[in-house]
């Protein structure tokens, strides 16, 4: 993948060319058609999913919790943490998702670490507001 794409995710806005250059080819961009089930609640996490393009719904329990759009991002928590999926994230929109094993995102972490930052910050904002 182009480290210039990975650039758009604000996640990794803030990361330099060198690092982006290091994660770039471990990312990979996957297309998804409206309806599908991207995670589900309860199910083992192996990705991390940052949105390029579309929507997504994220439901807990059946309730709706939020909507997600471009340049957002999904799936850290169970990576981090090693737990199981909080909840289910459904495409609302075709979308396009770059994503990152949890094993590439531990080789993130060794190579641009102020981006795994970025997401344990909003894995603790998330926590906070559930």
């Amino acid at each position: 993948m182009d480290a210039t794409r990975l650039k758009s995710i604000p996640i990794f806005e803030e990361v330099g060319d060198e690092e982006l250059a290091q994660i770039a080819p471990f990312a990979q961009e996957v297309s998804v058609e409206e309806g599908k089930v991207l995670v589900r609640e309860g199910d083992y996490s192996y990705e991390f999913m940052a949105i390029e393009e579309g929507t997504a719904e994220v439901t807990r329990g059946g309730d709706h919790v939020a909507d997600l759009g471009a340049g957002d991002f999904f799936g850290e928590m169970g990576l981090l943490e090693k737990a199981l999926r909080n909840a289910t994230v459904t495409a609302k929109t075709p979308m396009t998702l770059i994503t990152l094993t949890g094993w590439d995102l531990r080789r993130v972490e060794r190579t641009a670490p102020q981006a795994i930052e970025r997401v344990r910050d909003v894995l603790e904002k998330r926590r906070q507001e559930n």
